[in-house]
């Protein structure tokens, strides 16, 4: 296994992250794909990837879980190797509220998975890549939001600032560790067509309205956010580290104001 190129994509069972293991193991990455909940969709695209001649291995964990995390990569390294590439897709929008209705203990959760669990899984993939703790080097590619850029749209800026926290925390550690093999990159979508958007996709006066905010007028396919994040952790992106890589249509067109 000495030179594999070893990709783990959290959250990989779905949306972003499914389409990414997908991509990546086209380019010839053995890929580790983590899930918290959906085993049975990890296991299938794991099957698919296998059967058009790719590898690729499930890892179950809660990147909130500084345990779960530590186990993830150790079986990763047990089973293709150590790391040479991670995404850190794993995340979740919390509950659509005003601020004068929030509720701690989904403000905690929603931290420990977008912000912590990055964090957590950046810590373990430069403890095996940086070449100052005997690794080959490596490229990480954290999946921030456009929502970072605008505090989130109408009931959402919890999501926003935690995707801000992405970015920040990107560009630091790319500083950090620029001189250690290790690049460090964050990819930033608008609106996707994953399961995390089917309540907005699902009344379609609302999703007309919606994707006439996105000067593209439309959603992106995962498909489309997975090849800039293949392409950030490639050698074609071999000078590129702590960059912000907007996927999103063309930004964000500010329309009537919504209440929440």
């Amino acid at each position: 296994m000495n030179g594999r190129r070893v990709a783990l994509i959290t959250g990989g069972s779905r949306g972003i992250g499914a389409a990414t293991a997908r991509r990546l193991a086209t380019d010839g990455f053995a890929v580790a794909i983590n899930y918290r909940e959906r085993d049975d969709a990890a296991a299938a695209l794991a099957a698919d990837i296998a059967s058009g001649g790719g590898v690729a291995i499930t890892v179950g964990g809660d990147v909130a879980s500084e345990p779960d995390v530590m186990r993830m990569f150790a079986e990763v390294d047990d089973r293709l190797g150590p790391v040479t590439a991670v995404v850190n897709s794993a995340g979740i929008s919390g509950n659509k509220s005003a601020v004068a209705r929030f509720r701690g203990d989904v403000l905690q959760r929603l931290l420990a998975v977008n912000v912590l669990g990055t964090m957590l899984c950046c810590r373990e993939a430069v403890r095996r890549m940086s070449i100052a703790h005997g690794g080959a080097g490596g490229a990480i590619v954290n999946v921030s939001s456009m929502a970072s850029t605008i505090g989130g749209r109408p009931g959402a800026s919890d999501y926003g600032a935690s995707k801000a926290a992405v970015d920040a925390f990107t560009v630091g550690l790319a500083k950090e560790v620029a001189d250690e093999g290790v690049r460090v990159n964050a990819i930033r979508p608008g609106m996707v067509i994953t399961d995390m958007t089917d309540e907005q996709r699902s009344d379609p006066d609302r999703f007309a309205v919606l994707c006439a905010t996105i000067p593209m007028n439309r959603m992106a396919t995962a498909e489309e956010i997975a090849d800039p994040i293949a392409w950030l952790l490639s050698d074609a992106a071999s000078f590129i580290t702590g960059a912000c890589v907007d996927a999103s249509g063309g930004g964000f067109v500010v329309g009537q104001r919504q209440k929440v």
